[in-house]
């Protein structure tokens, strides 16, 4: 122990056990309760402390001088017990926190007096990555399981506690552990000891130092490694880098395999998402059972091998460095829920096969033109779609006009996360009939330069002095328009709802230039629909 003084008479330790150092503060009264401790249950002699100065108190010089009696006291003390601190003195120095012998004591008496209750409720066990360190370190060193002769302190407790423990979270530290240089992030544990595990969550530990995770294979169904790994590998296959060819057991191959490897029979829900994963490597075999997988928050640019997971349904992709879709429905048959938000993607050429998808999410990604939506409009199961934050939501009109991507389907689906209104819906009703109109000219447009050629041609073959013929399309059934002789303005009158009315901006945006104004007679029995299709096939017929 190390010592400096502090105002007030708060005296700071600085305990060291090997490469492990930390800070304890303590005033004279905690020395003193100490030893009154001490002297009662180690029977220590009772002079060994200094005494208390009444006179002076404050002065400096005193301040040191105990400062160096104190510092004398407890060295004193930890060469009467060499082996095992007495629990008064390990609690005293923090030896429960930092120092190996005094943490699985400490970890055992809590588990003696709490473990059956704990697993008898079902309740999710929080430990952490230097509790961990610590028990496997005992039973490296093949030391008693009760050092101290205390059998509440016994590892057995522990060993009990993690054989039949269900439901595990290890959680450490982006920094230096408490008032130490413990970094819980360096440090190496064995998972090996928790044979019955239904749930894992990892969290700020080394992957890497991880052993004994694939012990729970045969049982794990949930798994969670979070600011941990840099592949999937050094979680599904660790052993991987022992073999040059690997294949999972029950896979058949033409290439000469050194190591078949069993696979995470019941595992079906994996997050890593929060690591510094940048590809989806073919580890993923070893897990076809997943349905939900996230991969949220890392690096990966491609998605790839993920057509070994037949049942996965769930897939987190956000806020990953993806730029490209293309393919994507060859790896991701069955899936439903797919979150793509916060990549780099301009098209969505790769989603239009995706027939089973039910929720999407394209937020805060580089999608600019509406006409991208297409590869999405006509996926039959399709429900919720999220597109904020794209360059395209800025376009006037963006939530109707995306909703007229979906067709007759624009009433079933939400988009990012909000109801779609009546108002909307008749909107789109509007937008449709105008691509209905719009294709229809374009169709008649195509025959009439059809038919003109094959006159032309026929003309031409026949050496007449004919002219060409040229066909215009007219619909005998249709009423004709009421119009003016002004220029190009031309006046429609309208049997139909004033709720119609908007319609007159959409269509003097959509005709060439040309300005129309409506006249709308309230009185009319006529449906919107019906309204809206009479305008459009007016308007077409006059052009």
């Amino acid at each position: 122990c190390s010592w400096r003084s502090h105002v007030n008479e708060v005296y700071i330790i600085q305990v060291s056990v090997g490469n492990h150092q930390w800070t304890v503060k303590h005033r004279y009264s905690d020395f003193h309760d100490l030893h009154e401790k001490l002297v009662s249950e180690k029977k220590i002699d009772k002079n060994l402390l200094p005494p208390k100065k009444i006179i002076g108190k404050n002065s400096k010089s005193l301040v040191e001088k105990r400062q160096k009696e104190l510092e004398v006291y407890l060295q004193t003390l930890l060469v009467k017990f060499p082996i095992t601190a007495p629990k008064v003195l390990s609690h005293f120095l923090h030896f429960h926190l930092y120092e190996i012998n005094g943490i699985t004591a400490a970890l055992a008496e809590e588990l003696f007096h709490r473990g059956e209750q704990l697993l008898m409720a079902g309740e999710v066990f929080s430990i952490r990555p230097l509790q961990l360190y610590a028990v496997t370190q005992q039973l490296l060193q093949g030391k008693p399981t009760c050092a101290n002769g205390d059998a509440k302190t016994d590892l057995g407790h522990i060993l009990d506690f993690t054989c039949r423990l269900k439901y595990l979270k290890v959680t450490g530290t982006g920094g230096p552990f408490g008032t130490s240089n413990i970094q819980e992030h360096l440090l190496p544990f064995d998972l090996s000891i928790f044979k019955s595990l239904h749930q894992i969550e990892i969290n700020h530990c080394g992957a890497k130092l991880i052993k004994g995770l694939t012990s729970s294979k045969h049982a794990l169904a949930t798994m969670s490694v979070r600011f941990s790994a840099t592949s999937m590998k050094e979680i599904l296959v660790p052993e991987a880098s022992e073999f040059d060819q690997w294949e999972p057991e029950g896979a058949t191959s033409n290439c000469p395999v050194t190591a078949v490897i069993p696979t995470w029979r019941t595992l079906t829900t994996l997050d890593m998402s929060h690591n510094s994963i940048s590809q989806i490597d073919d580890s993923v075999k070893l897990i076809p059972k997943i349905e939900f997988l996230d991969l949220s928050h890392n690096g990966v640019s491609l998605v790839e091998n993920l057509q070994h997971l037949y049942n996965l349904v769930h897939l987190d992709l956000s806020y990953n460095k993806l730029t490209s879709l293309e393919g994507v429905h060859t790896k991701l048959g069955n899936i439903k829920t797919l979150n793509l938000a916060g990549n780099q993607l301009e098209r969505l050429c790769g989603l239009n096969k995706l027939y089973s998808l039910v929720n999407l999410d394209l937020s805060n990604n580089k999608i600019e033109q509406i006409d991208e939506v297409r590869n999405i409009g006509s996926l039959p199961c399709l429900e919720k779609v999220v597109l904020s934050s794209n360059p395209l939501s800025i376009i006037p009109d963006y939530r109707t006009k995306v909703l007229a991507q979906f067709g007759d389907r624009a009433s079933e689906v939400c988009l990012d996360n909000i109801v779609t209104t009546e108002k909307e819906l008749d909107t789109v009703e509007v937008l449709k009939a105008i691509q209905k109109a719009k294709e229809v000219k374009y169709k008649l447009s195509n025959s009439d330069k059809k038919i003109s050629e094959d006159s032309r041609l026929t003309a031409a073959s026949s050496k007449s002095n004919c002219s060409s013929l040229t066909v215009r399309p007219s619909s005998p059934s249709l009423p004709r328009p009421v119009s003016s002789s002004q220029g190009n303005h031309v006046c429609i009158v309208l049997l139909g709802r004033a709720s119609w009315f908007c319609f007159l901006n959409v269509v003097t945006t959509s005709l060439c230039g040309r300005s129309f104004s409506l006249s709308i007679d309230d009185n009319s029995d006529l449906s919107p629909s019906n309204s809206c299709c009479l305008i459009v096939s007016k308007l077409f017929h006059w052009l």
